[in-house]
C-alpha cells in the first residue's frame, strides 16, 4: 500500500483546550498551524466541567472555522446551565457556520461529590443530543468508555446510554483514552453485537508527561498496563528518551488498531503538536500542500492575540 493510497482511507481528528493565559494561548496556535496541513476531519475545542471557558471556548472555535482551513468542533455539555440557554449557544454556532459539536454530559463542578443535573436543563448528553438535533442537522460527536464510565451502574447500563446517544442523533463516539488496546478492542466488539452501527473512534492521549497521565487514568478509571511503567520508569529527568519512548508506545498502539481495521483516530493533544504529528506520519498521514494555516500578523499569530 502506497503513503497516498494509505493517508486517503484514514481520518483523524484533534482535540485543544482553552489556554490559561498569553503563552499557553502562543503554543496552542502553533500547534494548530503545525498540524493543520494534515487535513483532519475536525478540531474540537473543550468546556469547562462548570462552563467557566465557555467564552474562550468560543473564540478559539470561531476563529479557527474563519481564519484556517480547519472545521471546529466545540465541546457543548449539560452542565451548569439551562436548556434554552445551551440552545441558543448551539443557534449561535449555527449562524456563524460551524457544524459540527461535541455533545457530553459534563464533568461535576470543581468541588462537587457527584454530577446534578442543572434544574431546566438537559439531565444527559442525550437529551442533549436530541435537543441539538431539534434546532439544526448538527454533525454531533458523543463520548463512549471502553473500560466503562466510572459513575456507571454496570458495563450493560454504560452502553445502553451509548446507544441512546447514538440513537437520538449522534453520528460519531469518540473513546476516553486507553492505553490497554485489547480493552478497545473488546468495547467495539460489544458495540457491534448490541446494534451500535456508528463509528467507534478511538481517542489517543500520546505521552508527555506521564505522571499527568497517571492522574488523568486514575480520574476517568483507565487502566495503565505494567509494560507502560516499566517503559517510563525512571525517565522524570530524561526528556528525550522520554519523547522517543512516547512515539513508540503511541506508534505501536496505533499499527495494532490500525491492524484491526480502525480507520478514524482521535488525538488528545494536550495543544501539543509534536506527538500527534510524528504518529500520523507513522500512519501514513502526510501534509496536503493545499492546507495551509495563515501566517505571520494576519494569520496565526493575530489568532493568538485575539482570542482570549
Amino acid at each position: 500500500m502506497t503513503t497516498e493510497s494509505r493517508s486517503r482511507d484514514i481520518a483523524v481528528s484533534f482535540e485543544f483546550f482553552p489556554p490559561g493565559d498569553a503563552a499557553m494561548e502562543e503554543t496552542l496556535w502553533r500547534s494548530v498551524q503545525r498540524l493543520a496541513p494534515l487535513a483532519p476531519r475536525f478540531v474540537s475545542v473543550t468546556y469547562g466541567a462548570d462552563g467557566s471557558t465557555r467564552s474562550r471556548t468560543h473564540n478559539i472555535v470561531t476563529r479557527v472555522q474563519r481564519e484556517t482551513p480547519l472545521t471546529g468542533a466545540p465541546h457543548l455539555t449539560c452542565v451548569g446551565a439551562p436548556r434554552e440557554e445551551i440552545l441558543d449557544i448551539a443557534r449561535t454556532y449555527w449562524a456563524q457556520g460551524i457544524r459540527h459539536i461535541v455533545a457530553l454530559r459534563g464533568d461535576p463542578p470543581q468541588g462537587a461529590a457527584r454530577y446534578e443535573p442543572h434544574p431546566g436543563g438537559f439531565a444527559f448528553a442525550a437529551d442533549l443530543v436530541a435537543g441539538l438535533k431539534g434546532i439544526a442537522d448538527f454533525d454531533i460527536s458523543v463520548a463512549a468508555y471502553p473500560e466503562v464510565h466510572p459513575e456507571a451502574r454496570s458495563a450493560d447500563a454504560d452502553l445502553d446510554n451509548l446507544r441512546r446517544k447514538i440513537d437520538a442523533g449522534a453520528r460519531r463516539a469518540i473513546t476516553q483514552f486507553f492505553f490497554d488496546t485489547d480493552a478497545f478492542l473488546r468495547f467495539r466488539d460489544r458495540c457491534a453485537a448490541a446494534g451500535i452501527e456508528a463509528p467507534i473512534v478511538p481517542g489517543l492521549l500520546p505521552i508527555t508527561r506521564f505522571p499527568q497521565v497517571l492522574r488523568f487514568a486514575e480520574r476517568c478509571g483507565a487502566t495503565i498496563p505494567a509494560r507502560l511503567r516499566e517503559r517510563f520508569a525512571g525517565l522524570d529527568d530524561d526528556a528525550e528518551t522520554r519523547k522517543l519512548i512516547a512515539a513508540s508506545v503511541a506508534i505501536e498502539q496505533v499499527e495494532r488498531l490500525r491492524a484491526h481495521g480502525v480507520a478514524d483516530f482521535h488525538f488528545y493533544t494536550l495543544n501539543r503538536a509534536e506527538l500527534t504529528y510524528a504518529i500520523c506520519h507513522a500512519l501514513g498521514v502526510r501534509p496536503l500542500a493545499a492546507q495551509t494555516v495563515p501566517h505571520a500578523a494576519g494569520g496565526v499569530a493575530a489568532a493568538a492575540g485575539g482570542a482570549s
